[in-house]
């Protein structure tokens, strides 16, 4: 995997769209950084902002966010001994509180192919007052900066073999792996979609990457996409 690193861009999403296969796109800042839904993703200096330009095995993009989150849990330990949970469908949490978020894009025009892997996580950065409720960083829990080299280091090489791991064996492996380390299931959550407010329990994470709840009156709910929160 070929490393291409930018003082500041506007989004290494947007970014690694220029690029195919196998190459990793790293910023410093990011001025336009986002999250799902196109939400804002503050990228100040600090953080690890990064993009993963990957050949698409799956139509599920999904399968690719579980495995970037099991790799930055398994880089995050390994580099600093942190602890850390994984909040369905796309976050690691430490305390309940935000370290690092992942959106993966599916890009299908004419004939470019390509799945984008996006991370992003709170090393060394300063997070705005307006997170400190809800995100928390490296720095912060430890009282101490993080090499961001290392870390990015311990990230691809993690990356690398949960993928190798996956185009030979397939999607399971990967999400027994994510499903271990899951700080969502059996929690009573309240759920966010773009169309309707659900409360329940979360029962399990399908093989879709889907999220079964339980609702109020014993039925069924499966959660393709959304935002939880714990009740």
């Amino acid at each position: 995997m070929k490393v291409h690193h930018f003082k500041t861009l506007d989004s290494t999403n947007t970014k690694a769209r220029d690029f195919s296969k196998n190459n990793l796109i790293v910023a410093d800042t990011q001025t336009k950084g986002r999250g799902r839904h196109k939400r804002q993703w503050d990228s100040n200096k600090g953080g690890l902002w990064l993009s993963i330009v990957l050949e698409p095995k799956t139509k599920n993009p999904a399968e690719l966010t579980f495995l970037a989150a099991v790799a930055v849990q398994k880089a995050i330990k390994r580099t600093t001994k942190l602890e850390t949970k994984i909040k369905w469908p796309n976050d690691l949490l430490h305390k309940d509180k935000k370290l690092c978020g992942i959106l993966t894009e599916a890009i299908f025009k004419g004939n470019s192919k390509k799945m984008i892997v996006g991370i992003g996580i709170n090393v060394n950065n300063k997070l705005p007052i307006s997170l400190k409720s809800k995100a928390t960083s490296i720095k912060e829990i430890l009282k101490k900066e993080t090499n961001l080299k290392g870390l990015l280091t311990n990230l691809i090489n993690q990356f690398n073999t949960l993928h190798k791991t996956y185009q030979e064996k397939g999607f399971i492996p990967i999400l027994n792996k994510w499903k271990s380390s899951c700080d969502t299931i059996g929690k009573a959550i309240k759920v966010k979609t773009l169309k309707q407010r659900l409360v329940g329990k979360a029962i399990k994470v399908n093989k879709d990457c889907s999220l079964t709840i339980r609702l109020k009156n014993n039925k069924l709910k499966k959660i393709v996409e959304g935002d939880i929160f714990t009740v």
